[in-house]
Parts: structure tokens; C-alpha cells; sequence
């Protein structure tokens, strides 16, 4: 009797709640990143360089797996359906919100089928030429009057980026023919221009820095509402040279995770991640490939989302900047 009696408290004991075995703390293995892009462009070179202190801050390996297509939207698709368990996560960056619209699809909520962990900052996107065009074109003035008239070509990173949004502004408001050549990523695209493939394309400094200062292509003008600082005492924007304040536009780069991810390792992501986008290391590490630091909570990120969806879907209206494949 006292045998059985033993054998029920044992029991009782390991029944309780509070001397249920602990569950292990977030996070207790590897962590991956799914970038939506491939290798070599900025989306990849921000993952990057958020990972590599952010895995010492967690106690963990985070691994990158880039995965292209559809303007960005198959890998975000991927993460959105991905299990909610905070070991995968998505670093993205505008076209989170540009793709769907662009493409009039939406297999993922870009607001509601994700927490957003933090904003990291944006960067500007520099027109530059290559290969194809003229040693003798300066300037954007010169390109014009050597462009109009002809058949050009830009490319764009993604359909329905902002760089494929700016080369159909320029085209419209410098009126020039030209036929948008879309890419999977960054890379891919920077590759083509080197090559003469294409005559230009807008490019982030963070990919194409490194080709504009070796003079392996030409930066003629700048998007957005500032000069890109290293470039800033010969390149203006295309405000100051008198296109319009549809160029006004800037975009964001950050990490999400999927919206159900427990609450406790929102928190640990949170901290972890305003940590490592504020440090003084990260900021002079953005600052030397020309991105503009911009740390936004969680709170904040989710409004800056919202805001861009609703800009762009509006401008996607104006251009008729509609995927028709």
C-alpha cells in the first residue's frame, strides 16, 4: 500500500504544472534566413551583415538560404508559411510590399502574415549606365540627348521594385523608348550591365558600390530625396536636376518573422535585433556602403509597411507598373 501510495505521488508530481519538465529557451538550435533574392545583391549583403553579430547575440548559428523568383515573392511566400516557431525568418526588403502589388498577387499578407522584428535603414538607388553607352556621355543631360530617338533598354532588379518603378519615370519624364528588362535579383542584373547587355538600370549602392568606384560602370543621377554621401560632390539626385517629386521615395530593409512566432522569442528577436542595428559597429559598417541607418521597433516598422503599401499601390496605379506575364 505504501508502494502504491509512493507511485501516485510520483505521479501527482510530475502531473503539476509547475513540475512539468522546463521547455528549452528560445533559441536552442540554428536559426535560418530566408533571403528573397540571389547572393551578391543588397538584400543579401544586409542579411548578411545583420547575421553575423545577431548569431552571437542569440548563442546560435544563422544560416542564409536565398531564394529568387517572382519579384521577391517566392521566398517571402516561403517564410510566411514557413512553421511559427522563430527558427525561420525573412530579411526583405521594399518589394515585401511592391511584388504583390505589382503583380496584382497576393499569396501572403505582407502586413497581417508577419511580425516585423526591426527596420534596419534604406539606401538610395543610383542610375548607372555601362558598357553599351558612350565613354563620352557625362552626365544624365548627356544620356538624354544621346538616348532619345533610339531604342534603349534599363534593367530592374525585380518587377515592381523601385528600381523598375524610377526606370519607368525616367523613361516617361526624360521621353525616352525604352523596354524594362526584369531580373531575379541584383546580381544577376549588375552582371548583364557589365556585360553591355543593357544601357542602365538603377542599382543600391550596397551591391554596386564597389563597380562604381573601380569606373566598371557610370552613376548619372541618384534617386531619392538626398545625395548618395560618397558620391554626393559630383552625382545629384534627379530632384535637383528637375524631374519630379515622384522620385521623392525611399524604401526600407529589415527582418521579419512569421505572425504567430511565440511571444517569447518575438522578445528575445526584438532586443536582440535593436541591439545589433544600433551599434556603433552596424552603423559604421552601413554608412561605408552608403545605407542610411534607420533603426524602427516593431510598432513603428509595422506602420512604415502599412504606409509603403498604400504609396505604392497608388503609384503602381499612375504607371500602369502591372506585371502582364
Amino acid at each position: 500500500m505504501q508502494r502504491r501510495s509512493l507511485a501516485g505521488l510520483t505521479a501527482g508530481m510530475l502531473a503539476a504544472p509547475g513540475l512539468a519538465r522546463a521547455q528549452p529557451a528560445y533559441p536552442d538550435r540554428p536559426i535560418r534566413f530566408i533571403v528573397p533574392f540571389p547572393p551578391g545583391g543588397g538584400t543579401d549583403v544586409w542579411a548578411r551583415m545583420v547575421a553575423e553579430p545577431l548569431q552571437a547575440e542569440l548563442g546560435q548559428p544563422i544560416l542564409i538560404e536565398n531564394r529568387g523568383g517572382g519579384g521577391g515573392m517566392v521566398g517571402t511566400e516561403a517564410a510566411a508559411k514557413a512553421p511559427a516557431d522563430g527558427y525561420t525568418l525573412l530579411y526583405n526588403i521594399t518589394t515585401h510590399v511592391q511584388a504583390p502589388v505589382t503583380f496584382r498577387r497576393f499569396p501572403y499578407d505582407p502586413v497581417a502574415d508577419f511580425f516585423p522584428i526591426g527596420r534596419l535603414g534604406t539606401t538610395a538607388i543610383t542610375f548607372c549606365v555601362g558598357p553599351s553607352v558612350p565613354a563620352a556621355v557625362k552626365d544624365l543631360a548627356d544620356f538624354v540627348a544621346w538616348g532619345r530617338g533610339r531604342p534603349l533598354a534599363f534593367g530592374n532588379y525585380g518587377q515592381g521594385s523601385t528600381g523598375h518603378a524610377f526606370a519607368v519615370l525616367l523613361a516617361e519624364e526624360a521621353k525616352l523608348q525604352v523596354t524594362q528588362v526584369a531580373y531575379r535579383g541584383e546580381a544577376p542584373m549588375l552582371q548583364d550591365l557589365l556585360a553591355g547587355s543593357f544601357h542602365g538600370s538603377f542599382n543600391s549602392m550596397t551591391a554596386s558600390g564597389e563597380m562604381i568606384r573601380a569606373r566598371r560602370i557610370r552613376p548619372l543621377a541618384t534617386g531619392g530625396p538626398d545625395r548618395v554621401p560618397s558620391l554626393a560632390a559630383e552625382i545629384p539626385t534627379l530632384i535637383e536636376l528637375g524631374y519630379s517629386r515622384r522620385f521623392d521615395f525611399t524604401g526600407f530593409t529589415g527582418l521579419f518573422a512569421p505572425a504567430r512566432v511565440p511571444q517569447a522569442a518575438k522578445d528575445r528577436l526584438v532586443a536582440a535585433f535593436r541591439r545589433v542595428a544600433t551599434s556603433e559597429a552596424m552603423l559604421a559598417r552601413l554608412r561605408a556602403i552608403d545605407t542610411t541607418p534607420g533603426y524602427e521597433d516593431p510598432e513603428t516598422f509595422r506602420a512604415s509597411v502599412q504606409r509603403t503599401l498604400r504609396q505604392w499601390a497608388e503609384l503602381a496605379e499612375s504607371l500602369d507598373l502591372y506585371a502582364t506575364g
